[in-house]
């Protein structure tokens, strides 16, 4: 079998294995991607994410539910702990600093934590604060690390208005930081309503959303040092 078409192949095991939990297939596919020689990267993101979206889907349809969704987390999560440490950052030509988080109330993580992957890789110092965040533990973590961006994620509709009381504090305390929300009962009217800089449907909108946002953030600082010289 040709190379590319091996890879097509442990790609979509890794797809599979996630979306029907098989740890095993998954273990398995993930082993054999760095026998191969393939890319680490591209079979986290192409293969294991590609599956977790689909779980989400399926989630949102109804079709699968928080056990099946914890099930394919296992797998997910049993793919990253093997290929994860043969992942090389990428130069993404920018670098910055983020707070995330999953807010107050809320204890899922999943979609947090593929986030959160992607900015590792991406070259991003990340401060992760984990689930059922307090609302004001957000702003002492960025004040503390002066972040570019905080990212905040929730999954229910009751944690989610949390996330406006956080984006208003925020802008009061530092006008300059970038905001990031996302989860399954946000979207983008509601991003631009509370005031939130950026909203990703997905781990990848996530991942570009934040380097437009630091670029910018940047740019704005370069032009006020250069005023003030």
């Amino acid at each position: 079998m040709a190379n590319t078409e091996k890879e097509k192949e442990l790609l979509e095991r890794l797809k599979n294995g996630v979306i029907q939990y098989d740890e095993d297939s998954v273990k398995e596919a993930a082993q054999e991607v760095l026998d191969v020689g393939m890319d680490p990267n591209e079979a986290i993101f192409d293969g294991l994410v590609s599956g977790m979206e689909e779980v989400g889907r399926l989630f949102e349809t109804q079709e699968y539910f928080v056990p099946e969704l914890l099930m394919c987390a296992d797998a997910l999560y049993v793919g990253l702990d093997i290929l994860k440490p043969h992942v090389t950052k990428m130069d993404m030509g920018v670098r910055g600093s983020v707070v995330i988080g999953t807010v107050e109330g809320d204890v899922h993580d999943i979609g947090k934590n593929i986030v959160k992957m992607m900015f590792d890789v991406a070259g991003f110092t990340v401060y992760d604060l984990g689930r059922d965040v307090p609302l004001d533990k957000f702003i002492e973590e960025q004040i503390k690390t002066d972040s570019d961006l905080v990212c905040l994620s929730a999954m229910m509709t009751t944690t989610m208005v949390g996330m406006q009381k956080i984006i208003d504090k925020l802008k009061a305390k530092n006008p300059n930081v970038k905001i990031m929300i996302g989860g399954a009962p946000v979207s983008r009217e509601i991003a631009d309503k509370w005031g939130a800089d950026g909203y990703a449907a997905d781990a990848n909108n996530a991942l570009k959303e934040a380097i437009s946002m630091v670029s910018a953030l940047k740019r704005m600082r370069d032009e006020s040092r250069q005023q003030t010289k």
